[in-house]
């Protein structure tokens, strides 16, 4: 298990979130997938479902679905149940505009495959200032 590592990724959305990480190996579509009420993962056989993503720092391949995804990602930042981060694969435009409008660190194109060096439940930070994955 890698400790006290920093590993380099892109810059997506700015501030610093730290958590528990939550993997999803699943895309997310933020509209019908999560509940904006509550955080937790209503979709029928995905990845996560029955999870809750509130102060976790999620981490999934890449958003899809509709434009309003992003409005959803603003509507659990403003009820109380965003991530505390995001990590993506690589990040496409929905995520991206949900992420800077609701204030959500995020990162991309990290250089090591974030599925294969964490893990559910490691508490790691994500500088999205720096564009840097801490694990702790």
């Amino acid at each position: 298990m890698i400790t006290n590592k920093i590993i380099n990724g892109r810059s997506i959305s700015r501030g610093i979130g730290s958590g528990e990480v939550l993997i999803c190996k699943d895309a997310i579509s933020f509209l019908g997938d999560i509940d904006p009420k509550t955080g937790i993962c209503v979709a029928p056989k995905h990845a996560i479902e029955g999870k809750d993503i509130t102060g976790k720092v999620l981490v999934f391949p890449q958003g899809k679905g509709s434009t309003v995804g992003s409005y959803v990602l603003l509507q659990l930042a403003k009820n109380g149940h965003a991530p505390a981060a995001m990590i993506n694969l690589e990040a496409e435009t929905i995520i991206v505009v949900g992420a800077i409008i609701s204030k959500i660190p995020m990162i991309d194109k990290l250089e090591k495959d974030p599925f294969a060096v964490l893990k559910d439940g490691m508490v790691v930070k994500v500088d999205g200032d720096k564009g840097t994955l801490t694990i702790a």
